[in-house]
């Protein structure tokens, strides 16, 4: 059986324990690699990322291997966006194959100013608490148990800080793959018109797929997200 790779990213203070429940639907044809980012998961005792470009370096060591060997994709959520799209960029630089697709999820445009949008990173703790809880990634009882806010406060926090703090650069050409779009109506940080300018970063196809939930949408609509990807990766092989 022909086979296609996909990588995911996920968003900031995420795991690749984020992907779990897409193991069981996702189409036999699609090897699966959620990507463990440093600072977590088995990955824990690893230090943090500085930026968007350390963490680049770092999952570039973990894909490029795979580079050629088999078509691939990749699928980012929020910072995972980001990184999956830069990613492709790096792969480009060194000459090695590109994605046959990519999936960013949860985010404008890269090259969108981030400078009207709230600093997450910079809130006081009770402030950043109770963002945390509005945007829908964490419950509420989870700021009740002070063993696990110790390791997971301090990474959410670096990674909101990596994320807000990257700036775009003009790119060498556009992307040379269809891409597809997922995105939260009721994401407050992300306007429709920063989920349009998409279009602008590909020579191909763009297209894009709205769900009624908030930022977290990732979160509720697994099984329509992972169909999305079914359909979207499996005509590639034929």
């Amino acid at each position: 059986m022909k086979k296609i790779k996909l990588f995911c990213f996920p968003f900031a203070g995420g795991s690749a324990a984020i992907f779990n429940k897409w193991r069981t639907l996702l189409d036999k044809s699609i090897e699966f690699f959620p990507v463990e980012l440093a600072g977590r998961g088995r990955r824990i005792r690893e230090p943090m990322y500085n930026s968007i470009s350390e963490a680049v370096d770092d999952v570039f060591k973990i894909v490029s291997p795979d580079a050629g060997k088999m078509p691939y994709a990749l699928f980012g959520h929020s910072m995972g966006s980001v990184i999956a799209f830069e990613l492709t960029y790096k792969l480009r630089e060194n000459n090695l194959t590109e994605p046959v697709h990519l999936l960013f999820s949860g985010r404008g445009a890269p090259h969108i100013p981030g400078d009207d949008k709230k600093k997450y990173h910079l809130m006081p703790e009770n402030e950043f608490k109770e963002e945390m809880i509005l945007l829908g990634g964490t419950a509420r009882e989870f700021f009740n148990h002070p063993e696990l806010l110790e390791v997971f406060l301090p990474l959410l926090r670096s990674d909101l800080r990596v994320n807000e703090s990257y700036e775009y650069k003009e790119k060498p050409g556009k992307l040379d793959c269809n891409i597809t779009i997922l995105n939260g109506l009721k994401d407050e940080d992300v306007k429709p018109e920063e989920v349009e300018e998409w279009r602008a970063h590909t020579n191909h196809h763009c297209t894009i797929h709205n769900f009624p939930g908030g930022h977290f949408f990732i979160n509720d609509e697994t099984e329509k997200i992972v169909e999305i990807v079914n359909n979207t990766l499996t005509p590639l092989l034929r």
